[in-house]
């Protein structure tokens, strides 16, 4: 039994190096493309490792588009791209039946399916659709598969949402409820680039040619790193970190004034779940077998703040959500 054990160890040790060998390439041909967002594509590839959803919020022109369809191709993946606008409707996402005549002149239903069925699916500015047409994609997200004229349809292996949103522009938005903020993985901010990267940027889209991203990962090779990741162990004082991280979290347990009186509710359990897994596969990302507490506390942020709300003491205070998961990282030591 002992030896099953040390063989089965062995092999998940040779199994994460292979795989921090191959992320390596990567991140390297990701970062050809998508310069001086280093902390955005590394959360970004986290997402993906860990099999999740994420939001990415920024003003125009940081490259968000960009970003998602860089990821498509370098991780090898079917991707889409879906511009939500406000009369766009569920079935432009989902699909629809259409009804086909025959040669012998039977009629029958015929399912189109629609962009929702790929790998990897950018849905941009998704809150200027409408709450009907979010919520198409509820379902497609949490289960990996939609519900059409009855019937069950699953989708493609691996399945990804891939949302950005821009944070200033309000006016004709529908805000994303909680139910589905819940569903992603990860909120990356994202935010301009110092000057070095901005001048880099300028001289290599504005030559010629541009540079073009390179396939560095294959769909099958990604789902057999999102189960790796599952595999990999955490050790005691980074699982208790969590639990104190997202527990501290909630007004009804927290132990800090801080949040007792400023949020009006916190993060569920799908938080711990999601800190878990990403903590995992940025261990594995920066070429580590295991996650630390550093792991927790770097990916606190993106993991909890589309997940908790600021009450009216916040607001009246002039609190941020940012100062809030602030004190919550700084009571983990």
């Amino acid at each position: 039994m002992v030896e099953v054990v040390q063989a089965d160890a062995e092999r998940i040790v040779a199994e994460a190096e292979a795989l921090s060998t191959r992320l390596a390439r990567v991140r390297a041909a990701v970062g050809q493309v998508i310069l001086g967002q280093e902390a955005v594509v590394e959360q970004s590839l986290v997402t993906l490792l860990s099999g999740g959803h994420m939001l990415l919020v920024g003003v125009p022109g940081l490259g968000k588009t960009k970003l998602v369809e860089t990821l498509g191709t370098v991780m090898g993946l079917d991707s889409r791209r879906v511009q939500f606008t406000p009369d766009l409707m569920p079935s432009d996402i989902l699909g629809s039946e259409v009804l086909d005549e025959g040669a012998d002149g039977r009629r029958a239903f015929r399912f189109l399916r629609g962009p929702v069925f790929c790998q990897l699916l950018m849905a941009d500015e998704i809150n200027r659709a409408s709450p009907r047409t979010q919520s198409a994609l509820l379902q497609a997200m949490q289960e990996r598969r939609v519900a059409v004229g009855g019937e069950i349809i699953d989708l493609p292996a691996p399945f990804h949402v891939l949302a950005t949103q821009n944070p200033i522009e309000q006016e004709g938005t529908y805000p994303l409820p909680e139910a589905q903020l819940d569903r992603f993985l990860l909120e990356i901010e994202v935010t301009y680039p110092d000057e070095d990267a901005e001048r880099a940027m300028l001289i290599a889209t504005t030559g010629a040619e541009e540079p073009r991203p390179a396939a560095a990962l294959r769909a099958e090779e990604l789902i057999a790193a999102q189960q790796l990741i599952r595999r990999l162990p955490v050790g005691q004082a980074v699982l208790d970190a969590i639990l104190r991280l997202v527990r501290g979290a909630r007004p009804e347990t927290a132990t800090l004034e801080m949040v007792r009186k400023h949020l009006s509710w916190g993060p569920g359990p799908r938080a711990a779940q999601a800190l878990m897994l990403a903590t995992r596969a940025r261990a594995v990302l920066d070429g580590r077998l295991s996650p630390s507490l550093d792991d927790v506390l770097a990916l606190a942020e993106p993991v909890l703040r589309h997940r908790m709300a600021l009450g009216f003491a916040a607001r009246a205070d002039g609190v941020r959500l940012s100062e809030v998961i602030g004190a919550l990282k700084a009571d983990l030591g």
